[in-house]
């Protein structure tokens, strides 16, 4: 199994209890570098994998390759955590790695364990309070949309479908007792603390 854990903006006081958790009970940890390296320090021996900043695109499929190829064998068997800065879901190292690794090695179970990401640390760090929809980009074009407190869902899909948006999951109390996922058959209805994701069909 493998496990992407996420480490927060970089202080070692943001770590949330469960990425401790995690950390501890794993049979092995890799980090993609230093910084993460010292957060994870306290608690596991970590291994630093090399994720270069680089653009070419093959040099990078290497290197993904390389690399999910020696997480992919040792987590095969127990736990495996890769921890990084951010959240493991959010323009990632993470990602790119699961792509492989799912490639290479699909009988590997992976989880994530969100961390404190840039989005909300920058927000709290300058004091800034938002109320009102908003837009996260890093220059690409956007294909997701997430809309929060979802309370007539099939009514709000109906209309992103115009828009060409074609995959949703529907969640319900995330990460609490009565928790739902909804990929197909949504309700009519859904209390307030609900999320809809939402995704345009691939390019052609």
């Amino acid at each position: 199994m493998l496990v992407g854990v996420g480490l927060g903006p970089g202080s070692p006081d943001l770590l949330t209890l469960r990425a401790v958790e995690v950390l501890k009970e794993s049979k092995r940890v890799y980090v993609p570098g230093k910084l993460a390296y010292e957060l994870v320090k306290p608690y596991r021996d970590a291994i630093i994998l090399d994720f270069p900043m680089i653009h070419n695109k093959c040099e990078l499929e290497r290197i993904w390759e390389k690399n999910a190829r020696i997480i992919g064998e040792d987590a095969r068997d127990g736990i495996v955590s890769f921890a990084l800065i951010g959240d493991p879901n959010f323009f990632s190292t993470f990602t790119h790695l699961k792509r492989k690794i799912v490639e290479l090695y699909p009988g590997i179970v992976i989880d994530t364990v969100p961390g404190v990401s840039s989005i909300t640390a920058f927000a709290s760090r300058a004091g800034v309070e938002v109320d009102s929809s908003f837009e996260v980009s890093d220059g690409s074009d956007a294909r997701s949309k997430i809309v929060m407190k979802v309370r007539k869902p099939r009514e709000v899909v109906e209309s992103l479908k115009k828009d060409g948006y074609t995959e949703f999951v529907l969640f319900k109390n995330l990460f609490m007792r009565d928790e739902a996922i909804y990929r197909s058959d949504l309700p009519d209805r859904v209390g307030y603390l609900s999320i809809l994701y939402a995704k345009k069909g691939d390019k052609p």
